[in-house]
């Protein structure tokens, strides 16, 4: 994609200004010189030559993450959420840059009550007085795309209203076009880039931040959960009121409960007050395991973000969840990927989990399937007839990752979601209850998917699927051929070349003819002035000596000249 492939309007390149500005100032300067963006920064190149950035003796990849993250809280909600996103991605990341950008919060000043009711009458159609018997102006929590307000219904139901932030879309909007432009010039220029995907990075941004900014994307997939659990007396999450919820606003049950670690102060009955029931640590490790497994295994969407801010307990082993923006989804494809890839690890059949790999085209251009066999037996012969109360599922998800990461390989993000979640359930779970195995609550789910994976009518049923695409492949591929050969005879046969970088070599040689233009035209006006300082003759031109002239072709020289020799400066190619 061309700059001109961008919206060529004032906003987008003051913006394109902005994060060329942020990112020579956090020494990401190199990184703007090759993406030719050096021409939007506002003052002469030794001006804005980058300077060393002060870092004590840390490693060089924590320094980079830091950097990273002032950028994005620099440049504000997009870049923010990019930068969370980016952080859920460990089979892409290194871990020192995914534990700085955890770190990335986006909580931001509200704004002011009266525009929250009128974004809320604008998008549901009812007065905030008409659906609220009392509504709190002052909101319990600011987010860079909505913030949340409590509230309590007419008929006496408690909720909380999160309402989107005004102008977040159109922001978000501009920052993205930005955004595709430049990680396709990075994979493009950047050699030492593409193993980290950035063009894939910022279409899952996309696809996310879409599904973020649109609130009924978000309730719906609250609802889901709510219908999944609603008749678990043990797992409880919020109900969508549909009636005051619309693509800008969404409101929700209010659940209430203890925090995971007040929960854990209380249990088995330390620091209980008069009255209240103590915490059943053993039955809430189950409880939340169960819930989590039920989630990956029957239901085919999960909690893609279960850390303990997400989630609250009831006494004495009650479960909330809430905050359903990140959701991963597992389709039946899926399913049977994974179910291939665990009956390859217990086979020891290291070549059809790469087989499998490389149908869910997470295979690089640079992976070295001999290499990856070999680090893949490795790890799991590590493994190999440990019980199962000795495994850790954190410390595996990071080995596995660690090994993906080093062999060019790219899994699926709901892949890597669900791996991540598993584990994060995993470590809060022995925190609750270290005596519990996740793994042993696993393997009974395991066995059952396995059994409905290869019954007879299942396998039947595949079996007369692959006939049937068989079956069309013979049937359409004589007209296939016939209708080839004859747009072959017509001379309608096209064999189309894609270039990659053509264009800023185009790019180059205008700017460089131009230049070249441009000096042969201060030349020509020395030489032209020259020659009329020169002359004898007095003859008035507009009553001014003619030979005078020729001051004036001097200055307008010398303006030439000198914005010639700026620009030359400021693209850093003297030599």
């Amino acid at each position: 994609m061309s700059i001109a492939a961008l919206p060529r309007t004032v906003r987008t390149f003051a913006r394109l200004r902005v994060i060329a500005q942020v990112l020579s100032k956090h020494g990401f300067g190199h990184f703007v010189e090759r993406l030719q963006l050096s021409r939007y920064l506002p003052s002469a190149d030794w001006l804005r030559r980058e300077k060393p950035v002060e870092e004590p003796e840390v490693d060089p990849l924590e320094a980079i993450g830091a950097r990273l993250v002032r950028v994005c809280e620099e440049l504000g909600p997009t870049f923010i959420k990019l930068g969370q996103i980016a952080s859920t991605r460990p089979d892409i990341f290194p871990p020192q840059i995914l534990t700085a950008l955890e770190k990335l919060q986006d909580d931001v000043s509200p704004f002011a009550a009266e525009v929250a009711r009128d974004i809320f009458e604008d998008d549901t159609g009812i007065t905030v007085t008409k659906a609220f018997k009392t509504f709190t102006a002052e909101p319990f929590a600011s987010g860079s795309i909505a913030q949340v307000h409590r509230a309590v219904t007419h008929d006496d139901r408690q909720v909380v209203v999160k309402i989107k932030r005004p102008g977040i879309d159109q922001m978000i909007q501009l920052d993205m076009y930005v955004l595709q432009w430049m990680a396709e010039r990075a994979e493009a220029l950047f050699p030492e880039l593409r193993p980290f995907r950035p063009r894939m990075i910022i279409e899952e941004f996309a696809q996310t931040i879409r599904r973020e900014l649109d609130f009924i994307n978000e309730a719906s997939a609250t609802s889901r959960f709510y219908e999944a659990f609603k008749d678990d007396p043990n797992i409880d999450t919020p109900e969508v009121c549909w009636e005051l919820t619309g693509a800008s606003v969404v409101t929700l049950e209010y659940m209430s409960g203890l925090h995971l670690k007040d929960a854990l102060a209380k249990a088995d009955g330390k620091s209980l007050t008069p009255g209240e029931m103590a915490i059943s640590r053993k039955e809430l490790a189950r409880n939340l395991s169960e819930c989590f497994l039920k989630q990956f295994f029957e239901l085919g969407f999960f909690h893609a973000d279960p850390h303990p801010g997400n989630m609250l307990v009831r006494p004495p082993s009650g479960v909330v969840l809430f905050d359903f923006g990140m959701i991963g989804r597992i389709d039946d494809e899926l399913v049977g990927r994974l179910v291939i890839s665990i009956v390859a690890i217990v086979r020891k059949e290291i070549d059809v989990l790469i087989d499998v790999l490389a149908d869910l085209g997470a295979l690089g251009r640079n992976t070295d399937r001999l290499a990856l066999a070999g680090d893949l037996r490795q790890m799991l012969e590590k493994y190999y007839g440990l019980p199962l109360h000795r495994l850790d599922l954190v410390v595996i998800f990071r080995e596995l990752i660690d090994t993906v990461r080093r062999n060019d390989v790219t899994l699926p993000r709901d892949f890597v979601a669900l791996f991540k979640s598993l584990a994060t359930v995993s470590g809060v779970v022995l925190q609750i209850d270290p005596e519990l195995n996740l793994l042993e609550l696993l393997q009974p789910k395991i066995s059952k998917l396995l059994r409905e994976r290869f019954s007879p009518n299942r396998l039947l049923r595949a079996f007369g699927l692959s006939a049937w695409h068989l079956f069309s492949i013979v049937r359409d591929a004589p007209r296939f051929i016939r209708d080839t050969m004859r747009g072959m005879g017509r001379g309608q046969f096209q064999i189309n070349i894609r270039h990659e970088n053509l264009d800023h070599l185009a790019s180059e040689l205008d700017r460089s003819s131009n230049r070249i233009a441009f000096a042969m035209l201060v030349a020509s006006t020395i030489i032209g002035s020259t020659m009329l300082l020169s002359m004898e003759s007095d003859v008035p031109v507009f009553g001014v000596p003619i030979r005078y002239l020729g001051f004036v072709g001097y200055a307008i020289t010398f303006v030439m000249a000198g914005g010639l020799l700026i620009a030359i400066l400021r693209s850093g190619k003297l030599s």
